[in-house]
């Protein structure tokens, strides 16, 4: 897209926020995942919902005729810098429209693509993960789940664990073992299916900051449909790990909107909680330096996300980079929320929900939380060793 045209775009796109994005959407608040399962409380986040998927800007860079907008790398990123100049919130955020969608565009039939794609772009289901096992996580090729061909479906039986949101899913995009006799990375398929059957029990594991965003999931008889296997038989370890790459590319922070919770930015809390001079600096020369540093590494990443949006689309897949995304983006998210509650000093760690204010809660909670952040998605160590081999090609 040239100067001139981004410019235009630019304005059309400020012109269509400004007339479409309402007050309730910008902000703290909801934003919506696709579940059949979590009712949108707000009338303006579903009505933003709804008008983004009729623009396509739930899924902005995907094909119109899988309910995308078809923008070009230069046009999305002008979406993304005028949704957060107004503070939109994302229309939709979930595992569907970040996930399983963009690996279905390239490795879906054109009937699974047909029959999933558009529903996600619309928000009306949500998806969860079917990989790790209780004696499969980093080394996830271990996989036990196995799914036993009948002809027309599988039927599935095992245990997955740490899948995300599994309690409000719709469906599931799931590794299972369909060959146990081939090698551990072989044998195994790549199959969608439906969370609402007899043959599938979730449970959630509370957490230390106290929420329950993973689950164990057992499969007793469980039924996947022969058309929703992704990929050729036997052959869902490519599938599954491309799938990987777009979760850690960490391009979800690029979909727009408020990345900030209750109390706002980090320098925000820092004028706040630690005063500022006459000149408006912040008083403590530490403390600036160490925003200073933050705030700079934070731009830095996100310029080099959307470096990798430009090289996705010149046809350069995510690879192994991949792993730099998702090892620094967790750094940077763990220092983030670390910093908003030392800077908070004792107000940014309460706990009780009707003696401490809804903001310091978030904040303690979302510290607690974040020490997870290093372990799934694929453990740094983990990402450290795609990087080293990979990356660097360091000898094994």
């Amino acid at each position: 897209m040239s100067n001139s045209s981004n410019a235009g775009f630019r304005e059309e796109v400020r012109e269509w926020l400004a007339q479409n994005c309402p007050a309730g959407a910008r902000g703290e608040g909801q934003v919506p995942s696709g579940s059949t399962k979590i009712t949108i409380e707000d009338a303006d986040t579903r009505l933003w919902l709804e008008r983004c998927a009729e623009r396509g800007f739930t899924v902005p860079d995907w094909p119109v005729e899988y309910g995308g907008a078809g923008l070009s790398t230069d046009a999305y990123v002008v979406l993304v810098e005028e949704m957060r100049r107004i503070d939109a919130r994302p229309p939709l955020m979930g595992m569907g429209n970040i996930m399983i969608g963009p690996t279905l565009l390239e490795y879906g039939t054109e009937e699974q693509k047909r029959r999933h794609l558009l529903p996600i772009a619309r928000g009306e289901y949500a998806w969860c993960q079917g990989y790790s096992e209780p004696s499969a996580g980093s080394d996830l090729a271990s996989l036990r789940t196995r799914a036993e061909d009948r002809g027309d479906h599988f039927v599935i039986n095992g245990q997955k664990i740490w899948t995300s949101g599994a309690q409000y899913a719709d469906w599931m995009f799931c590794l299972v073992r369909t060959d146990v006799d081939a090698p551990k990375h072989l044998g195994i398929s790549f199959v969608l299916l439906p969370m609402d059957q007899p043959g599938v029990t979730v449970r959630p594991i509370r957490l230390i900051n106290g929420v329950s965003p993973f689950c164990e999931t057992f499969f007793n008889d469980a039924i996947a449909r022969k058309e929703d296997l992704v990929g050729e038989l036997n052959r869902g370890w490519t599938v599954g790990k491309r799938l990987l790459q777009h979760e850690r590319s960490g391009m979800t922070s690029l979909v727009g909107g408020r990345a900030d919770g209750p109390g706002g930015t980090l320098v925000n809390a820092a004028r706040d909680y630690l005063g500022t001079g006459v000149d408006g600096r912040i008083d403590n020369p530490m403390w600036r330096q160490r925003l200073l540093d933050h705030n700079m590494n934070t731009h830095a990443f996100r310029l080099t996300q959307q470096r990798a949006v430009a090289e996705a689309e010149s046809g350069q897949t995510p690879g192994p980079t991949t792993s730099i995304f998702k090892f620094y983006g967790t750094e940077l998210q763990q220092q983030k929320s670390e910093m908003m509650c030392e800077i908070k000093g004792t107000a940014g760690f309460g706990w009780d929900r009707q003696a401490t204010p809804e903001a310091e809660l978030y904040w303690t909670r979302e510290w607690l939380g974040n020490r997870a952040a290093s372990i799934y998605s694929g453990s740094n160590e983990i990402q450290r060793n795609i990087i080293a081999k990979r990356v660097l090609g360091l000898p094994d």
